[in-house]
């Protein structure tokens, strides 16, 4: 079976991720990579990110590993087929920090230019557990809370990889 261009096997506990934009269109352009890695203190994220809106925007690790479409009431889901954060337990949607979802990633930052390069610990996390999974990113921010909006208002998916165990 091959991996899908929006995939990335996972080899000694280091990947470097290309991540695609994700439309009602379906899965877009590549917008840069992510470097991804085990260490002592967790799973670091380092983005190189071009493209996207300036400003904060959720980042997560989902349940699975599709970047597909999805079909929600009749409405088209970009990255829809990642389904829910992975959430092992009974955790709430609480953030990287506290006991909640462990797909809950600390927030991405973007610059005015549309540049993500400022990296990202999720202490919560091993390396195992981003196997056959989804890493999105949402359209805005996360307040790592369910008031006023469910699961912080990150909002629409915007872009999309897979991270797979073959």
């Amino acid at each position: 079976m091959s991996v899908p261009v929006w995939a990335v096997t996972a080899k000694a506990n280091q990947i470097e991720a290309k991540v695609h934009r994700v439309t009602t269109d379906g899965i877009g352009e590549p917008i840069g990579t992510i470097q991804i890695r085990s260490n002592e203190h967790g799973v670091l994220f380092e983005p190189d990110l071009s493209g996207l809106e300036p400003g904060r925007h959720g980042f997560h690790l989902h349940e699975n590993g599709s970047c597909e479409l999805a079909e929600k009431k009749g409405e088209k889901i970009p990255a829809g087929a990642a389904g829910g954060h992975y959430n092992p337990g009974s955790g709430e949607h609480r953030g990287p920090f506290e006991e909640g979802h462990k797909g809950d990633l600390p927030a991405l930052y973007v610059n005015d230019d549309g540049k993500a390069t400022v990296p990202v610990l999720a202490p919560a996390l091993k390396f195992a557990d981003l196997l056959d999974r989804s890493l999105v990113i949402h359209s805005g921010g996360d307040n790592y809370d369910n008031s006023p909006d469910p699961l912080g208002g990150g909002g629409d998916r915007v872009a999309c990889v897979v991270v797979t165990g073959e």
